[in-house]
């Protein structure tokens, strides 16, 4: 927790839950991530928190946006970016959606299938494209599925077949998955963006740009790699597999940009067992999956978590406060909490700058959105 953040609990004593995010280690994090990659332009993955604040600092920063949504388009449009800053990086897209974010200039669009390049084609002719492809997100701790990106093989085939549509044909973007702490990930990803390039270009396909996505992990319980390990590891892999004729490249970076900057403070509503010889005792928090912790579904993303209180420690189960049975945190993670804690005490959760309001549920069991602050 930085000066600042502790400060803010200390002077305000918000109400809870909520969660405090500190702009200035966002500001630290985009500067270390330029430093480490210099040559790659930064598309901060707006979904990630898209508070105007932290928009307003990324445009001031120099920062691109990598946006899923008309509604996100008009985030960054509103904190000062121009339309050439901004991709429409969602393969899922509405065809009226399409073309409202090419009436507001955006000319840079994803796709992973022949539909959706019809679709773009059609309404945002002469645009810029670039085909996603899928990668196996071995190594994330949030793995992405089979939603999202086309075997290498019919990426190739989209993109010299954009070439004969009203788009241009630009390049190649994949996603290693999130929170990953695995480099190779990115060279094996390179490896077949270069044999998509090489074999548009013997169709006469040229391609410029290599969307290397997000991925760049937060550090949660696990120590990660640093900015300047992944700049050196991927540009590496990039010289490997594209010679001396690199590609424009693009990275786009959510959790590894505000994921740390964040503290959520909450309170526990209740501490009980199921069963007079119960071995572990149940914690309540006033927040939940619903709440803004949505990533420890499957205990995938495990947060840290501490507590003002000392002596002993026992395991505990992690729950939230809603009627839903699902509303469980943390069951086989081994999580400690001192036997001291009682009902009413302040819990905090560390490095929740990421998807935390954005996967909070409005009023579901009439508890109201996760409140946010930006200091």
């Amino acid at each position: 927790m930085t000066e600042k953040i502790a400060r803010f609990f200390a002077e305000q004593t918000p109400s809870t839950p909520c969660l405090v995010v500190d702009l200035d280690v966002v500001a630290d994090n985009y500067g270390k991530l330029a430093t480490a990659m210099p040559d790659s332009r930064i598309f901060y993955a707006v979904k990630a928190n898209p508070a105007p604040e932290i928009l307003r600092l990324l445009v001031e920063s120099g920062s691109c946006f990598d946006t899923a949504s008309v509604p996100e388009i008009q985030y960054c449009l509103e904190a000062g970016a121009t339309p050439d800053r901004i991709s429409f990086g969602n393969t899922i897209k509405k065809a009226g959606d399409i073309r409202i974010a090419h009436e507001l200039g955006i000319d840079l669009f994803a796709f992973d299938s022949i539909e959706e390049l019809e679709k773009i084609a059609e309404h945002a002719p002469g645009s810029r494209v670039f085909c996603r492809i899928l990668t196996s997100g071995e190594g994330a701790d949030w793995p992405l599925s089979r939603k999202f990106g086309c075997e290498p093989e019919m990426a190739r085939d989209l993109l010299i077949q954009a070439a004969g549509m009203n788009v241009r044909p630009y390049g190649v973007s994949f996603h290693v998955g999130s929170q990953q702490r695995d480099l190779k990930q990115w060279d094996i990803a390179l490896a077949t963006a270069g044999t998509i390039f090489r074999a548009c270009e013997e169709q006469g396909v040229i391609l410029s740009m290599v969307n290397m996505g997000g991925g760049f992990p937060t550090r949660y319980l696990k120590d990660v790699p640093t900015s300047q390990a992944y700049g050196e590891a991927i540009n590496d892999s990039l010289r490997r597999h594209f010679g001396n004729r690199l590609p424009e490249t693009i990275i786009e970076p959510g959790r590894g940009m505000v994921g740390n900057a964040g503290i959520i403070q909450s309170e526990v509503v209740l501490i009980s067992r199921k069963s007079a010889n119960d071995d572990k005792r149940w914690v309540y928090l006033d927040i939940g999956k619903f709440g803004g912790l949505a990533e420890t579904m499957d205990e995938a993303i495990q947060y840290p978590i501490q507590t003002d209180r000392d002596g002993p420690a026992e395991a505990v189960i992690l729950a939230g406060p809603t009627c839903d049975s699902a509303d469980v945190l943390y069951e086989k993670a081994e999580y400690r909490l001192p036997t001291s804690l009682k009902i009413g005490d302040k819990v905090t959760i560390m490095a929740t700058g990421a998807y935390t309001t954005t996967y909070s549920a409005v009023n579901f069991n009439g508890f109201s959105p996760l409140k946010a602050y930006y200091i």
